[in-house]
């Protein structure tokens, strides 16, 4: 099999690649930055999501796409230009990674993940779409940063269930091996955690303290997150990897 590779330099894809070549696919990674065309058994060929420059030449060929790239904006646009290159090159399958909450949390980030959501549905190509919680390193970027503050604010009802990007490394790499399959059971960590929780831990890890001051989240988006809209309480699975272990890893 012969699989493009998006978002390979990435938290995500620095994980997946060399799942992938140990089951003996041939990886090709879509990257913007030159980088030495062959390395490890892996290719690299440049091309940019966002402007569709090298992106049908580097799909030519594949036999499977998995879709890990993403920024703050634009998923949607660099989505459709990659599907669309898929369906012309005529791959098999489309394995892409989105977000828990996609379609309940109106923030923009979650609309974006929506819309690039639509465009691999409706490229003509078999898919599989996987949604994740947001990975510890993600948490521990926001515990640090409010760590910095002399007294930290906890919105209120701000939960979290954050996932080990290994355990969604790993899933990801079965679906590759699967047949098409659609939208499947989102993947989150194993508990659920407050904001001021996640906060907490990384203190205690970290050997400091903080006074933190309950405030409200205002808005839609707050009654989002109260409604654990962007957690997945029943019929999704669950990772292994705990945001205590990984704390204990990163300190």
């Amino acid at each position: 099999m012969t699989i493009l590779l998006t978002g390979g330099t990435g938290t995500l894809g620095r994980l997946v690649l060399p799942l992938l070549r140990r089951t003996g696919a041939e990886v090709r990674v879509l990257t913007r930055n030159p980088r030495p065309s062959v390395e490890d058994g892996v290719t690299y060929v440049k091309g940019d999501l966002l402007t569709g420059e090298g992106v049908d030449a580097a799909v030519a060929g594949a036999d499977l796409v998995l879709h890990l790239a993403g920024g703050a904006k634009g998923d949607d646009v660099a989505t459709r230009n990659l599907t669309r290159a898929a369906r012309a090159a005529g791959a098999g399958h489309i394995v892409f990674i989105s977000v828990i909450g996609a379609d309940r949390v109106p923030l923009g980030w979650f609309r974006n993940k929506l819309a690039a959501e639509r465009a691999v549905i409706e490229s003509g190509v078999p898919w599989t779409i996987l949604r994740a919680a947001q990975f510890h390193d993600l948490a521990l970027k926001v515990a640090t940063a409010m760590a910095k503050m002399p007294v930290v604010p906890v919105p209120g009802g701000l939960r979290f269930q954050p996932v080990d990007a290994r355990d969604v490394a790993e899933r990801l790499v079965e679906l590759v091996r699967a047949e098409p399959a659609g939208l499947v059971a989102d993947l989150a960590g194993p508990s659920v955690y407050g904001i001021g929780d996640l906060v907490r831990g990384y203190l205690a890890t970290a050997g400091k303290r903080r006074l933190m001051l309950p405030v409200r989240m205002p808005g839609k988006a707050g009654r989002a997150y109260r409604a654990g809209d962007n957690l997945t309480l029943t019929g999704g699975t669950t990772g292994r990897r705990t945001w205590e272990a990984f704390l204990g890893e990163r300190a």
